[in-house]
């Protein structure tokens, strides 16, 4: 097995393509983390604050500079996804390995921030589909986990389409607060 953070895979459908994301990728980037109607269904758990608007380029480097040296630190990887159909960012995806005393261990936790024009049922489907089945073999897990808000109304079909379901299970960060919201997928499914 290839380890995924230094021999890390692309992903590619008919519209999108998922890369690791590098510090050049920030301009495209800013249409997606300074769109108001898209950060309210990021997954900023556990983030220190952190939620993912950002309006000036130097503040969209600083992030992406932060998510290059978090996968040479084995923390996670990072994927920027583009629209192919116009070259354009259409969000990121994320993933690592979770090991922890809540529900959520032994978990590949996924975090997809999406452009609000991307969030509907068919992307969320499309990009899911494209890392789902790999990652339970790239982050060495058996439980594949996402945060979905109730707004979230079309990811949450999409997911459930999947093969994800809600839980009342809260994941627990690392200092004790507890996140709920979330959906998960058993690699058995």
């Amino acid at each position: 097995m290839k380890d995924v953070y230094t021999e890390c895979p692309v992903f590619e459908s008919t519209r999108f393509l998922l890369r690791p994301v590098k510090e050049t990728d920030a301009e495209k980037l800013l249409s997606v983390y300074s769109d108001r109607r898209a950060v309210p269904l990021f997954n900023s758990d556990n983030c220190h604050g952190d939620d993912f608007y950002y309006s000036a380029i130097e503040r969209m480097k600083q992030a992406v500079v932060f998510w290059e040296d978090s996968c040479r630190s084995r923390c996670f990887v990072r994927w920027i996804i583009i629209d192919k159909t116009n070259g354009r960012a259409a969000g990121t995806i994320e993933l690592f390995h979770r090991d922890s005393d809540d529900f959520f261990t032994d978990c590949g936790l996924l975090r997809l921030d999406l452009g609000s024009p991307y969030e509907t049922q068919k992307t969320v489907a499309e990009v899911v589909n494209l890392i789902l089945e790999p990652a339970y073999e790239l982050f060495s897990c058996s439980m594949i986990a996402t945060k979905a808000v109730p707004g979230a109304v079309e990811r949450r079909k999409a997911l459930e389409e999947a093969g994800f379901r809600g839980t009342e299970h809260h994941l627990r960060g690392q200092d004790g607060t507890e996140y709920g919201s979330y959906y998960y997928r058993t690699e058995e499914v």
